[in-house]
């Protein structure tokens, strides 16, 4: 039992013990193939094999290596795209379909973890945090939005209310969610591909797809020492895909951001830091993020990216934003530093669609992934079973190029975020 193989993070540093699964070695036949062993290629393997379906997974490197055991570790519900954008771009009636799916996402988790007894430190309640007058108004529409379509589980926060759960002068306000939460990534993954082998599944690590063949028909996937025949394909490589579907390569860009975790702290400082411990995102276009660990460490994160680039130095990158939130944290040792990639689509929102009748694909996240894409494998699976309707109303969704094409669109990206950036500090 291994860890080994993962990045330097807290994550790898504190997982469960995991068996190293053997990569492929041979010619093999399947009912369902799904490429990419993170967070929706489990979810689907796991709706999959509880109907009975045959199913083998591929992962390039180690379960859970990408994003799914690299982020923040936050139930966040919702798309990144408001429910007043989708409402604007594709019209009520997708507004209310979508609406109706925002926490279903993070019901799929739970279950999970209550089902299958995944132990991932998953604790309740995530929390909005505001700079500036601009910023709680945009709060008080999303509740507002949000009790539109059935969710009340929000709770707005004013500055000595917000007290309560962050320990921070830096805020004016909040809003509570307590439907949200947060847990340990890594283990909610090893513990799904686990219960995933109890079912009857099989994983191959190390099995990075080299190609696919008759992808529009009868998919043959490839990797350096195999092959899977497979009736069905299914892509959710994400960030991570890499170029062995081409024609998924423009519909999303990788964006990396970055991890910090100090050194443990004690009960009464960690109280001090984040009182009820639920977990706290800011709502800036490019935002700090941050929670407790189940060992009382601040695990920090923030910062972008854009084109997937790690930066020299993460922790000289993220210190100063957390010791601006919590200025009693000046030099408190970080323990671990990392980084890792989300897919982005232009319109921020998820990218759900088939290349074929046979080879379906989920992507393109844009930094809600966690329960997007718990959400979006139980769609999938749908679909593979038969039962088409959610999973088609996602995929007639346009998806947008970027702007200047896969060379240009990173750069492209960095200077509207300096607008963005510039509209947070300026509370517009």
């Amino acid at each position: 039992m291994s860890n080994a193989g993962h990045i330097d993070s807290y994550y790898a540093a504190t997982a469960g013990a995991a068996p190293q699964r053997p990569p492929l070695g041979a010619d093999i036949e399947a009912d369902v193939c799904i490429v990419g062993a993170g967070f929706s290629g489990l979810s689907a393997a796991l709706h999959l094999a509880g109907a009975g379906r045959r199913v083998v997974m591929l992962e390039g490197e180690r379960v859970g290596w990408g994003a799914s055991g690299r982020n923040g570790g936050q139930i966040v519900n919702g798309l990144n795209a408001s429910l007043d954008t989708v409402e604007r771009r594709y019209g009520q009636g997708t507004a209310q379909f979508v609406g109706a799916l925002l926490q279903e996402g993070a019901a799929i988790i739970r279950g999970f973890v209550a089902e299958h007894a995944i132990d991932c430190d998953l604790k309740p309640m995530n929390v909005y945090a505001a700079f500036n007058a601009g910023q709680m108004r945009a709060l008080e529409a999303k509740q507002t939005s949000w009790r539109r379509h059935g969710m009340d589980d929000h709770e707005m926060l004013d500055r000595a209310a917000l007290g309560a759960h962050v320990g921070s002068d830096v805020y004016c306000g909040g809003m509570l969610d307590r439907s949200g939460g947060h847990l340990h990534p890594l283990n909610l993954a090893l513990g799904e591909a686990a219960a995933f082998e109890a079912l009857g599944g099989t994983i191959h690590e190390s099995s990075r797809v080299t190609r696919i063949e008759n992808i529009e028909a009868r998919p043959v996937v490839h990797t350096a020492h195999g092959r899977v025949r497979a009736g069905t394909l299914v892509l959710c490589g994400n960030a991570y895909l890499g170029g062995a579907v081409p024609e998924l390569a423009p519909r999303v860009m990788p964006v990396s951001t970055q991890m910090i975790a100090t050194a443990p702290l004690s009960e009464s400082r960690a109280a001090g830091l984040l009182p009820s411990d639920a977990c706290v995102e800011d709502v800036r276009y490019i935002l700090d993020y941050y929670r407790l660990s189940a060992d009382r460490r601040l695990l920090f994160g923030g910062g972008s990216v854009y084109g997937g680039a790690d930066p020299a130095n993460v922790e000289a990158k993220l210190r100063p934003h957390m010791e601006k939130v919590f200025p009693s944290l000046r030099g408190t040792p970080i323990d671990y530093a990392w980084s890792g990639n989300f897919a982005l689509s232009f319109s921020r929102v998820p990218q759900l669609g088939s290349l074929g009748p046979n080879c379906f694909h989920a992507m393109g996240y844009s930094g809600h992934g966690v329960t997007g894409s718990h959400l979006f494998g139980r769609l999938l699976a749908e679909a593979i079973g038969g039962e088409r309707e959610r999973f088609e109303r996602f995929a007639s969704l346009p998806w947008v190029r970027f702007p200047g094409g896969q060379r240009f669109r990173a750069p492209y990206s960095t200077v509207g975020s300096w607008w963005y950036g510039l509209r947070d500090a300026t509370g517009l």
